[in-house]
């Protein structure tokens, strides 16, 4: 990603994402839930587009809580695919609500997404993308590798010399344990 942190410090729109969040650990899961439903979400477009149409979308899925957003039906459905601000995909939405449905069947056996991950953990990008698979929907290879670079679980969301890469080692990133 060595791209990223030569052109998002000091951009107006990927500067506070590469700075403070893009590659940091994370266990929270709506925090989790918002990451993978932005990766679903940029599928095909830009980060950029992504990024600026993100608090429309933290919004429209009402903070990104699984047990919310796994209760959303049509009713729901139809009101963000009648939402402006956000990525108006049909297949894209019905796959962030049927992810929130996974996370809570995650809940008994692991506790939380999170859980889950740390369960799995550590596996090489190929490993990740199967498992993802098996359990989710509308993954792919670069979208699991996007989710687990951001949230800590795979390196190489920041180069060795980017000054954020010393900030994330400092946290201990599940990729670092491995």
């Amino acid at each position: 990603m060595s791209g990223y942190c030569d052109s998002a410090p000091g951009h107006p729109v990927h500067a506070s994402y590469h700075d403070t969040e893009y590659g940091f650990p994370v266990s929270d899961d709506k925090v989790l839930l918002e990451r993978f439903a932005l990766e679903i979400m940029q599928a095909g477009l830009s980060w950029e587009i992504t990024l600026k149409k993100r608090a429309a979308l933290f919004e429209a899925f009402e903070g990104f809580d699984p047990d919310v957003v796994a209760a959303y039906g049509p009713v729901e459905t139809e009101r963000l695919l009648a939402n402006p601000g956000i990525i108006r995909n049909r297949l894209k939405i019905a796959a962030i609500i049927r992810n929130a449905g996974r996370f809570i069947e995650l809940r008994p056996e692991y506790g939380s997404f999170a859980g889950w991950l740390d369960a799995h953990h550590p596996l090489d990008k190929a490993g990740w993308v199967k498992l993802f698979k098996k359990n989710f929907a509308f993954t792919g290879g670069e979208i699991v590798n996007e989710l687990l670079m951001s949230t800590g679980y795979l390196p190489g969301a920041h180069r060795p010399d980017c000054p954020v890469h010393a900030r994330i080692l400092a946290q201990n990133p599940p990729w670092r344990r491995a």
